[in-house]
């Protein structure tokens, strides 16, 4: 059943031309300097193509909850999802949506000098000015309250959520939302994923974000647990 995304409201980009691109599964929000719709939808296309022939070949991939290897002759995506997964302990699937958002990114970055893609909650981010991403977080108190205030030189970078309240993604924790910040969006992804996974009570927070420390690669990381947070990192944090 498809969820409205309300939440794609809480990336201010009114400076950019955004539009929605869709294909199949694969739903993206994506604001640029002019309108690339086709040039993503292109990219898209050339991706999904790319993984699923290699899930075709070799199935387990898509399933598996724990990290996999990727076969030597597997395309960028799929190396890059399953080195994601193996640094955060998940599945590569875990960081499907991370790369998508990046690699569509990338491909604009060509013609486009600000890109900012978002793909059910996980952000490629590259801009030119300070731009403010909300944190949608179920009904926790904190629920877009809080924004991310990214520096323009701290991009490109990704910044991925993990939730077990809010979407229907699998999750094995309770978290409200488990937002990750690093220059790999599927790295953020992936580490969102695993960091939600290990926070079932607010005990868990400081746990997990000393979780979260040893994972190379990581900005960042703010958790919202119910009424309680906890961040740590090279991010700033706003009210809004």
């Amino acid at each position: 059943m498809y969820e409205p995304r309300t939440y794609r409201s809480y990336t201010q980009s009114d400076d950019l031309v955004s539009f929605r691109v869709t294909v199949e599964e694969t739903d993206l929000f994506v604001s640029c300097d002019k309108d690339l719709s086709r040039e993503a939808e292109v990219s898209v296309l050339g991706l999904r193509q790319e993984l699923e022939d290699y899930i075709k070949l070799h199935p387990g991939f898509k399933a598996a909850i724990e990290p996999l290897d990727s076969k030597a002759s597997a395309p960028g995506i799929v190396k890059g999802m399953a080195d994601a997964a193996k640094k955060t302990g998940v599945g590569p699937m875990a960081a499907v949506a991370g790369a998508f958002a990046e690699r569509v990114g990338k491909d604009l970055l060509k013609q486009s000098s600000q890109v900012i893609v978002e793909n059910g909650g996980d952000i490629f981010i590259s801009s030119e000015r300070p731009r403010l991403i909300g944190v949608y977080a179920g009904k926790s108190k904190f629920s877009e309250k809080i924004a991310l205030n990214i520096s323009p030189k701290d991009t490109p970078c990704g910044v991925c959520t993990s939730s077990a309240t809010v979407g229907h993604s699998l999750s094995f924790g309770r978290a409200d939302a488990a937002v990750v910040v690093s220059s790999s969006t599927l790295l953020a992804d992936a580490a969102a994923t695993s960091i939600c996974n290990r926070v079932k009570e607010e005990g868990d927070i400081d746990k997990a974000i000393n979780y979260a420390k040893g994972i190379d690669g990581i900005k960042g990381v703010f958790i919202i647990f119910d009424n309680t947070f906890g961040a740590w990192g090279r991010i700033k944090l706003v009210d809004i």
